[in-house]
């Protein structure tokens, strides 16, 4: 009986839709929570298929961390240039609908706890996705000199997550409510320009 070879497209396309789905369900399940067979099932393979395209779980969390970070550097990237776009960006992250929505939200504000403490390659490859997002973002701010938005723009990454990291973990929905109406606030008071006392 002959084996059937597949070509690069097809080993490409596979490997993708592992990544979507293994993203969605780690943001829904966490790292811990979610197993390779439970992450090939749900890219509807079996768990001997992993390894033809991952050297290990710790591998496919790697390229799964990337490639949601990179999605989300592009959205920035693709924003309307000017202030308005940068608010609009911030009320939409900062909504009930994304808090409830972790499996097609925000990866930091789903796994940053967890990736704190994975291995040297998964936190590398985190380490790059939020470095391209705060650069994305900088260079939103200050198109001339990024350089220069830098810091707001880390202030501004680190307030939305932690915002909404912690409207997600209390159990209170007006508290929940508030704290995302506090980070949608706190941000456009970053964004503002400082008058010269």
């Amino acid at each position: 009986m002959a084996v059937a070879r597949y070509d690069k497209s097809h080993k490409n396309e596979t490997r993708r839709r592992i990544i979507e789905h293994a993203g969605r369900r780690l943001k829904r399940d966490g790292i811990d929570g979610s197993g390779v067979a439970t992450l090939m099932s749900d890219a509807g393979l079996t768990n001997g298929a992993f390894y033809a395209h991952f050297g290990s779980k710790n591998d496919l969390i790697a390229n799964v961390v990337a490639d949601q970070l990179n999605t989300q550097a592009a959205t920035v990237r693709s924003l309307r240039p000017g202030r308005e776009a940068i608010e609009q960006f911030i009320r939409g992250y900062l909504t009930p609908d994304h808090r409830d929505q972790p499996a097609t939200g925000c990866p930091s504000a789903a796994l940053l706890d967890e990736i704190g403490r994975c291995d040297e390659q998964i936190r590398d490859s985190y380490t790059r996705g939020v470095q391209a997002i705060v650069e994305a973002v900088a260079s939103h701010l200050s198109p001339d000199d990024p350089s220069t938005a830098r810091s707001t723009a880390t202030g501004l990454f680190t307030l939305l997550v932690g915002s909404l990291q912690l409207a997600r973990a209390v159990t209170d929905p007006t508290l929940s409510d508030e704290v995302l109406k506090a980070g949608i606030s706190s941000a456009l008071e970053l964004l503002s320009p400082k008058s010269p006392n």
